[in-house]
């Protein structure tokens, strides 16, 4: 299987299942589009036709290339076979039982009351509360009991927000490291924040312990300001924007990410980019509104068409910026294309449910934080375990292959399938599929490979 667009000025032909990425010329392009569907001379016939009048295109030029689009074909570089569907079944299977990462809500409490907020304003349709030492403890102690030989160990500190159980979220850090050499671990943290309150103690701790922080900022102040405000009414981006640059330029400008959401108010996002930009911010992120249907944040066909174009117009900022020696980095633009992610990881997913859960204040386990309060998918518990193994199954049987509609689907192999939780709330199961989260993810690998092909090209 074969994807093919225009975008940049080049000729992209992606091979699917190989991996391999080709810029052609404008024949080779046409040819590549014709070579399954109609028998060699009748694709010569039909390109010389279409070139007679470019004199500098010769019949012979147009069979050399058919035959080096054959040879590449020889070689499992164009319209190479699916030869992972086999493997589906059988690869989380290898790692059953085994969890590489928590994510700890710290905290279902907030001190802030955006309006789109997934979590019901951090207490995910619950009641307020916050994790205590007792219980994020036995959370470690549960998640290496469970990670079997792996070393590498995640934990995500979520909320609500957070540093709202600040006390807490150190003693646990101190805990992890005092027993992580005995254990034969090595713990990577994150943490997400509104901001609110960051104060020297923060950065400093964030700085030494966290390997990520993720800061909150929907870009352009009137946006912010329209949806992330406190119990009265009033926005944060004053109070928070001087407190993140203070903390990314301690951080020496990496390992944080400005994460933000665009609705309904902003599809235009890039002027929300080009604001964090102006502010000093260069590791950037902005995710569409997860929200129900008739949400007034909800994002709208029209409002669709709009992101797709500002996807693009971000690709070209992103070039323009690095031919002006300013890069930045937009996290869904960040791919590998000579590696990438292993072929487990291509086909299986993210691991929610199974090698990721989320744990609530109470120490109840879920398949990820969207689903915290969804109490058909409680898993268990952090003293019982996984005791509901037939939900747990479900989100093992969650790979790429497990969906009918990704099966003809050129991006299936870099998205994994998609999103679980997304799935769940546009279609009533998790193995279904979000389908404007798939527009926008294919437009988006289509302008990240895009960049990267430019960026190679343009250091050649």
């Amino acid at each position: 299987m074969i994807h093919q667009y225009k975008l940049g000025g080049y000729n992209i032909v992606l091979d699917i299942c190989s991996g391999s990425v080709h810029v052609v010329d404008d024949v080779a392009y046409d040819i590549i589009e014709l070579f399954e569907k109609f028998p060699k001379d009748a694709v010569i016939e039909q390109i010389t036709e279409k070139y007679k009048d470019n004199s500098e295109i010769s019949p012979a030029d147009i069979l050399e290339c058919y035959e080096q689009i054959e040879q590449l074909k020889s070689t499992g570089k164009l319209f190479s076979p699916d030869t992972f569907k086999s493997m589906a079944g059988t690869l989380k299977e290898k790692t059953a039982g085994v969890v590489k990462a928590l994510c700890l809500h710290i905290a279902h409490t907030c001190n802030l009351n955006c309006e789109y907020c997934f979590a019901s304003q951090g207490k995910y349709k619950g009641e307020r509360a916050i994790m205590s030492f007792e219980v994020g403890k036995r959370a470690f102690d549960w998640l290496i009991e469970n990670s079997g030989t792996r070393k590498n160990l995640e934990v995500d500190f979520f909320g609500g927000e957070p540093l709202m159980n600040f006390e807490v979220v150190k003693q646990l850090v101190a805990y992890a490291r005092s027993i992580e050499k005995q254990k034969g671990k090595n713990f990577r943290f994150t943490l997400t924040t509104n901001g609110l309150l960051i104060d020297d103690d923060v950065i400093e701790f964030a700085n030494k312990e966290m390997s990520n922080v993720v800061l909150s900022l929907d870009g352009r102040k009137e946006i912010h300001d329209r949806y992330r405000v406190d119990y009265n009414g009033v926005g944060s981006f004053d109070k928070i924007v001087p407190k993140f640059q203070k903390l990314v330029k301690a951080r020496g400008g990496k390992n944080y990410y400005m994460r933000g959401t665009f609705t309904h108010a902003n599809p235009d996002f890039l002027k929300d980019i080009e604001v964090m930009l102006d502010l000093g911010f260069n590791e950037l992120s902005m995710e569409p509104v997860v929200c129900a249907a008739g949400d007034p944040s909800e994002l709208t066909p029209e409002d669709i068409t709009v992101v797709m174009e500002q996807y693009e117009k971000l690709a070209e900022l992103m070039l323009k910026k690095q031919k002006e020696g300013k890069p930045f980095t937009f996290y869904h633009y960040m791919i590998d294309l000579t590696g990438g992610p292993c072929i487990y990881k291509r086909i299986s997913g993210c691991g929610s449910g199974t090698e990721y859960m989320a744990v609530t204040p109470w120490g109840d386990l879920y398949p990820c934080h969207q689903f915290v309060g969804k109490e058909e998918f409680k898993l268990g518990n952090i003293y019982d375990g996984v005791t509901n193994l037939a939900v747990q199954n479900s989100f093992k049987e969650c790979n790429v292959y497990a969906r009918k509609e990704c099966a003809d689907c050129w991006a299936r192999l870099y998205c994994s399938g998609g999103c679980a939780a997304n799935a769940y709330n546009a279609t009533g199961s998790v193995k279904g599929i979000y389908k404007t989260g798939c527009d926008l993810f294919k437009k988006r690998m289509e302008c990240a490979i895009m960049v990267q092909i430019a960026t190679t090209l343009g250091e050649e």
